[in-house]
């Protein structure tokens, strides 16, 4: 298949490597820089290259913020038969910009990504495809997301930001919260130095990425429900109250089972 990826970023670049080695693959970026590694792969930074090779996918991984105006730019040059995707983390507005564009589609969601997972062993990771979809286009990421291993889900446009508001939006919230009354440690601890970690990979992510997940429309009331749960935790601790606070422990070892 003739496969045509937008934006070498660390998603796209992942993709161009994975797929090539089976299908004939282009990789577009607008910085010619940010193509200089990738092989087995035509490199292409202008439209009417597009034109000329004719895919019969194209995989739009360029930032939320662009993901639209990106396949705006890209769509004149793309044949009538073409099945366009996204792997964009929200997917607010793309439902309604999917409908109206004219195009056949695929909407996925690889829960994983470069900086934190283990890209040589990807079983514990999951991908999520959105069942909306076109059926071949669906097919296709299947196959490509079995091939990795993935646990493979499929959800409604709803659904999938609904879970991501949820899986992604808390562990982020908590570590800006972490971050956010972090001080120097000359001795830290072995679980300051894990939560350091997370800290330093999260923010070695594009701002862009960060915003998507923070502005999922969701994410506000996971985020109210985590201040109610710092509240009640705040009582127990000045209150000094250790029945309280044990029973407390009991109930969080139990929705961690």
């Amino acid at each position: 298949m003739k496969i045509l990826i937008l934006g070498a970023g660390k998603m796209g670049t992942f993709l161009t490597d994975v797929l090539c080695v089976q299908h004939e693959v282009a990789l577009f970026d607008v910085n010619p820089k940010n193509l200089r590694f990738v092989f087995n792969t035509y490199r292409m930074t202008k439209y009417d290259e597009i034109k000329e090779f004719e895919p019969e996918l194209m995989i739009n991984c360029v930032t939320l913020k662009y993901t639209i105006d990106a396949f705006n730019a890209v769509i004149p040059y793309l044949p009538k038969t073409c099945i366009i995707s996204d792997i964009a983390s929200v997917k607010t507005g793309l439902p309604e910009y999917y409908k109206l564009c004219g195009m056949r589609y695929v909407s996925t969601h690889p829960m994983f990504g470069p900086t934190f997972a283990n890209l040589e062993d990807l079983s514990t990771q999951s991908a999520i495809i959105i069942s909306e979809s076109d059926h071949m286009g669906k097919a296709f990421f299947k196959d490509l997301y079995g091939s990795l291993k993935l646990k493979i889900f499929e959800y409604t446009f709803l659904e999938h930001d609904e879970t991501i508001a949820y899986s992604l939006s808390i562990p982020f919230a908590s570590t800006l919260v972490f971050a956010a009354v972090m001080k120097h440690q000359e001795a830290p601890g072995t679980t300051f130095k894990k939560h350091m970690t997370i800290a330093r990979g999260l923010f070695s992510e594009d701002d862009y990425l960060i915003s998507e997940i923070m502005f999922n429309p969701f994410t506000s009331g996971q985020l109210t429900k985590i201040r109610e749960e710092l509240k009640h935790l705040l009582a127990i601790v000045d209150a000094k109250d250790t029945d309280k606070l044990h029973a407390y422990l009991k109930k969080l070892r139990k929705n961690i089972e």
